[in-house]
């Protein structure tokens, strides 16, 4: 009982694909209602047409006259030939419509699911669990509402049709819709039974599946080029691709010969149903208790009836099985974030009077036990720089994710202008921080809008500020060189592209970060593959470029950090010294054995 309340459940509740459709395209939607009561009745029509035929036929060869008893038969034959065409042509405007529907709801999903892409939390990013979601929900929601309206739609149609050929064959007699039903009955339930064996099936190989895209990536894909080729791992990550692909093909080919068996036992079933109605016809055609032409169209209007009722039985399976599918669109959509857009938020404050606090923040990344961050507190002042110093692992990058509000502390409050970060909307606080991470991002599009994207807000008919970023950032003079200058496309993903090395798409990153107008700098790793030589003219004038905001450098050369007001150094997750790096030099602490080790390896590479 449990088992069929929840298929009855994923049938009924389908207002929320229906609600999306309708939303998506409700004229294509009326359009198509209206031409599947139209095709509904005329199967009737056709019948009737085909007994009239027959009787004729049937009169006209004993006739005295036969070529005028042949113009009734023209004339019937000329109507079911109309008939005929005018199905054909409501059938291609009818599948013109669904196309069109179709393409229209599948690009309102993709709207949908960039949306929620983007307004869920980064750690979701970082999570197996959420990519298994994603991938489901990607597969499955661009064409199953749409899917769920044609099944409604197709099952209108034939309920339509069945109605008025189940009144045409009750007039035959009564038990031949039992019959329809014991015939039709049995496939549904195989399909329905074998739609949930797939549900869960796919569901549990997920992972698997995305494995075998990762490896697929990894062999097509320009990431991983280079190293396939130099390591020679092409053929051992092929043959992982083949064998995940063959343990998925082979369990998918074993639920559906199992399908195909049960299959072949309900059609067969129904065959049978079909030719013994028939004989039963037949017998009474030959006793004489009805004619040549009734004859043809109840057997007929059996044989549809039969056709009708498995259309509107599978049709429900249908719904069954794409709303049980779509659940994994839900699951997605559900999704709540946990950054959350205040409700009585506060404007960021204009003048900057105090700056950023860290006060004792403590913070662990979600599914992990262990603290990265332990009991931090220290500020930045307006318009002060600051470098924060550290091993790999110790922190330097989560305090900027932090400081973005990418992340909330466990415990702790981080404040700016001393109000809490969590007081503001997100997205006003994020256009006052200007950030470029370490894996900073190479947009295979032009440069212009590899700049610009730093500053959103900027039109793009407004070059002037993109070309001063550039000079800011030493790009200038690399895309002067280029063949369309800001108007190049970059990477090799697309026609005319141009790669540029890693060092260039840095320079083009800090153009990207001194693109936005914002109140404070965070920089990652920000010349880690600059020369010395590019590095010492950017921040041998950087006080310049940051004019009047806050800079945070994060960064492992030490040549760097020396210029920084104040250095905070990070060990285990802890702010272990913080000072001007001559006093942090006196000190002959962590910092000072830190710096020392660098300058040492450096000397030697001389």
């Amino acid at each position: 009982m449990l088992g069929f309340r929840e298929k009855l459940h994923h049938i009924i509740r389908l207002d929320r694909a229906i609600r999306f459709v309708w939303q998506a395209g409700a004229i294509w939607v009326l359009c198509s209602a209206g031409l599947v009561l139209l095709q509904g009745v005329l199967p009737l029509a056709g019948l009737y047409l085909m007994k009239l035929i027959v009787d004729a036929v049937t009169a006209a060869v004993g006739a005295v006259d036969p070529v005028a008893a042949f113009r009734e038969v023209f004339f019937y034959i000329a109507l079911a030939g109309g008939l005929a065409v005018l199905q054909a042509s409501l059938q291609a405007v009818s599948g013109l419509i669904r196309e069109n529907l179709g393409l229209t709801v599948s690009d309102r999903m993709y709207d949908v699911l960039h949306a929620k892409s983007i307004a869920v939390d980064l750690d979701y990013y970082e999570n197996p669990k959420y990519f298994d979601t994603l991938h489901r929900a990607q597969r499955e929601g661009p064409f199953r509402p749409t899917q769920i309206v044609n099944t409604l739609m197709g099952l209108g149609q034939s309920s339509i049709s069945l109605v008025a050929i189940a009144g045409l064959l009750l007039s035959f007699h009564w038990a031949i819709s039992l019959i329809l039903l014991i015939a039709a009955v049995p496939g549904i339930f195989v399909r329905m039974k074998f739609s949930r064996i797939m549900f869960h099936w796919q569901r549990a190989k997920t992972p698997d599946e995305r494995k075998a895209m990762y490896y697929n990536w990894i062999l097509t894909g320009n990431a991983h080029a280079k190293e396939v080729r130099l390591f020679g791992i092409g053929d051992e990550i092929s043959d992982r691709f083949s064998q995940v692909r063959r343990v998925l093909r082979h369990e998918k080919l074993s639920i559906s010969r199992k399908r195909m068996f049960a299959d072949f036992i309900a059609q067969a079933f129904g065959s049978l149903a079909v030719f013994g109605m028939f004989a039963v016809i037949a017998f009474r055609a030959v006793t004489g208790a009805i004619s040549l032409g009734d004859m043809v169209m109840y057997y007929q209007a059996f044989q549809r009836g039969l056709g009708y009722l498995r259309s509107v039985l599978r049709g429900l399976a249908d719904l069954y099985e794409n709303n049980l599918f779509l659940s994994y669109l839900y699951e997605f959509l559900d999704v709540t974030p946990q950054i959350r857009e205040p409700v009585d938020s506060l404007p960021v404050p204009l003048q900057a009077n105090y700056g950023v606090c860290f006060d004792r923040v403590w913070f662990g990344y979600p599914n992990t036990e262990a603290m990265v961050l332990k009991d931090i507190s220290f500020i930045i002042k307006p318009g002060e720089v600051v470098a924060i110093v550290g091993e790999n692992g110790s922190g330097k990058t989560t305090l900027a994710k932090l400081l973005c509000r990418l992340y909330d502390p466990a415990r702790g409050q981080i404040t700016l202008e001393n109000i809490a970060l969590d007081r503001f909307k997100p997205e006003s606080l994020r256009r006052e921080i200007s950030v470029i991470f370490q894996d900073f991002v190479k947009y295979n599009l032009t440069v212009d809008d590899n700049i610009r994207f730093g500053n959103i807000d900027l039109p793009v008919t407004d070059t002037e500020p993109i070309r001063q970023a550039a000079v800011k950032a030493g790009a200038d003079r690399i895309i002067k060189t280029l063949p369309k200058e800001y108007q190049t496309i970059l990477g090799k993903l697309f026609k005319d592209g141009v790669e540029l090395s890693i060092g260039q798409w840095q320079m083009i990153a800090l153009a990207r970060a001194f693109v936005r107008n914002s109140r404070i700098i965070v920089l990652d790793e920000p010349t880690s593959s600059l020369d010395p030589k590019r590095e010492y003219e950017i921040f041998g004038r950087f006080r310049d470029l940051i004019k009047d905001k806050s800079a945070v450098l994060i960064s492992h050369r030490f040549s760097t950090v020396k210029m920084a007001d104040r250095i905070l150094v990070l060990k285990n997750g802890r702010l272990v010294e913080q000072g001007a790096h001559k006093d942090l030099m006196d000190k002959n602490g962590y910092y000072a054995d830190l710096f020392k080790k660098q300058s040492e390896c450096y000397q030697m590479d001389q």
